[in-house]
């Protein structure tokens, strides 16, 4: 017997005792009823104790066999923390609620930002060399890379390079793709944020989101965001970048060319509502998104409020995620 039931059945023992050593009017009959009740109490405890371990046995033992494979969700990364956690966090965590078999594990691309939370809150982040490592050392064998990156742009092709020197390291190391890669993802996207903000598209508001914008080619999704837009027939949406194309201006333009707004609702078209939507979008200064538009006769709302935080968008995530893990099998 284990020692859980040994321990159990001496409480049995003792209470027996107990009962026949006990004063006033206690029978025999009465003290063998009683020794009877607790003894059937304290085998089936037993038994569902017993029972218990043996599926945590089980458990554990399939999950050891699984012990080799790791999901790196890879992330450019913020400083915001409360942002952090429920853009990136609740990512992560949807990923690793529909493959609990692997750990899940985090890293960002932007060492700025890593030295950041480092120095100012005492948070230590990988970089992905420094995930890669520690996966490495921690045996893994099969490695799924999830970013969290809308399109496939700079920091993403620094990801890929990286990961082509370890190699040797894995037996598999299979890739997903970033939030914006076929064109099904273009209307899923479409879908996510047309729905989160449809109370607003009223035909008196134009809802503008504002992406990054890279120097890179993929920069081209942001064109084809909006074309999808107005494919889908969501002609008060429109899409500006902070550093590419579409410009701020394009979209003023754009706006005073349709004419009959009077409200500008300025949405982040990026993971994280961090640095540029806090400030280039919703900041006081007079060159941000907020007091640019106000200048211009608008009412302003903005929504700070990351793509990441959107169940929808979380299930793209895992959807590209089944997809690299299916190249695995």
């Amino acid at each position: 017997m284990k020692k859980t039931g040994m321990v159990l059945w001496a409480a049995v023992m003792t209470a027996v005792w107990g009962l026949s050593g006990c004063g006033g009017s206690v029978g025999t009959g009465n003290l063998e009823k009683e020794t009877v009740v607790l003894s059937e109490a304290v085998v089936n405890e037993v038994t569902e104790k017993e029972k218990q371990e043996t599926d945590d046995e089980k458990r554990k033992a399939e999950q050891g066999s699984e012990s080799d494979m790791v999901i790196l969700a890879v992330s450019f990364g913020t400083s915001f923390n409360d942002n952090r956690e429920n853009t990136i966090g609740a990512v992560e965590k949807a990923i690793a609620k529909e493959y609990p078999e692997y750990e899940v594990r985090r890293a960002f691309t932007s060492q700025m930002i890593i030295d950041i939370l480092k120095k100012r809150d005492g948070l230590a982040i990988d970089n992905v060399t420094e995930a890669l490592d520690r996966a490495v050392a921690d045996g893994f064998r099969r490695l799924v890379v999830q970013p969290t990156h809308l399109m496939n742009g700079l920091e993403y092709e620094d990801m890929v390079a990286t990961l082509e020197e370890y190699d040797e390291y894995f037996d598999t190391i299979v890739v997903g793709e970033p939030l914006l890669t076929s064109d099904e993802d273009f209307k899923a996207v479409v879908k996510a944020i047309t729905m989160d903000t449809k109370d607003y598209d009223n035909g008196e508001t134009a809802i503008v989101y504002m992406g990054h914008g890279t120097e890179a080619e993929s920069n081209q999704i942001y064109g084809k965001m909006q074309e999808t837009l107005m494919q889908a027939g969501f002609e008060n949406y429109y899409i500006g970048t902070v550093e590419a194309e579409p410009t701020l201006e394009d979209v003023r333009k754009a706006l005073k060319e349709k004419g009959g707004y009077k409200k500008v609702v300025l949405v982040p078209l990026m993971v994280v509502a961090g640095d540029h939507a806090n400030n280039d979008m919703a900041g006081d200064e007079e060159d941000s998104w907020k007091t640019i538009f106000a200048a211009d006769g608008y009412e302003v709302e903005c929504l700070l409020q990351g793509l990441g935080e959107l169940e929808a968008i979380q299930q793209i995530y895992v959807d590209h995620v089944r997809i690299a893990v299916n190249k695995q099998k």
